[in-house]
């Protein structure tokens, strides 16, 4: 009898690698990955090139209007087997990890029209179960019942660095003071907003991965993913 999929729910800080991992848990268990923070980069990545973007705050109104003409969607890279972010039909995933996009994207997720759009599009794609879904607010808003919930934390440096690191490692020019600065923010932004601040659920389980390698990590999520299985008697 064929196992009965299951969905997981990963939340966290930025700059955590909470999509890495969630990414090589869905191909370990043959799960679809669906990276919600991409989903918001893609948004701001929009308002940036169409001029909805006006000094350090997005033209809401002009913003709220132009959301029928979002849509966000990933295609399977056929060599890495990883999805890539498509913005309106078009890759986007490289663009939408660069500095400017990270600086500007904590506003645009704030607001409520947005995030309405984006978990409309979310509960979509998770309606066949079988996913593992990141991002700050899918166990608390979008996935309130998934099975497995996760809460990826790690310290501010930590997290500059590995940011520093991954920039630097693709040849692109990297500021540490300048990123640690933005990780500090959007902590703050991300958890102090009005509409689906960050938080841990209160069944979620705490995973702090500062001082934990890619390796330790994958060991940890299959083990608690074996654990929610069991419990269900699947």
């Amino acid at each position: 009898m064929e196992q009965k999929k299951i969905i997981i729910a990963i939340d966290g800080h930025s700059s955590c690698g909470k999509s890495t991992m969630a990414k090589d848990l869905a191909r370990e268990l043959g799960y679809i990955y669906v990276d919600t923070g991409a989903m918001y980069r893609a948004v701001t990545l929009y308002a940036m090139e169409h001029g909805l973007y006006q000094g350090d705050r997005p033209d809401e109104a002009a913003l709220e209007k132009a959301m029928p003409q979002i849509r966000i969607s990933f295609r399977l890279d056929p060599q890495t087997h990883v999805p890539r972010t498509q913005l309106n039909g078009h890759d986007v995933e490289d663009r939408i990890r660069m500095l400017d996009v990270s600086a500007r994207v904590s506003p645009i997720a704030a607001l409520p029209f947005v995030r309405e759009a984006m978990v409309r599009q979310q509960q979509e794609m998770g309606r066949q179960r079988g996913i593992v879904m990141d991002g700050r607010d899918i166990g608390t808003v979008v996935f309130p019942s998934a099975e497995l919930k996760v809460f990826v934390t790690a310290s501010a440096e930590v997290r500059a660095r590995r940011r520093y690191d991954e920039l630097t490692g693709k040849g692109q020019a990297a500021d540490y003071e300048e990123i640690l600065r933005n990780v500090q923010e959007r902590d703050y932004i991300d958890s102090h907003r009005a509409v689906s601040p960050l938080r841990q659920a209160p069944d979620a389980l705490l995973l702090d991965n500062s001082a934990m390698s890619i390796t330790e990590q994958k060991a940890w999520l299959l083990e608690r993913f074996r654990e929610t299985l069991r419990k269900m008697g699947k």
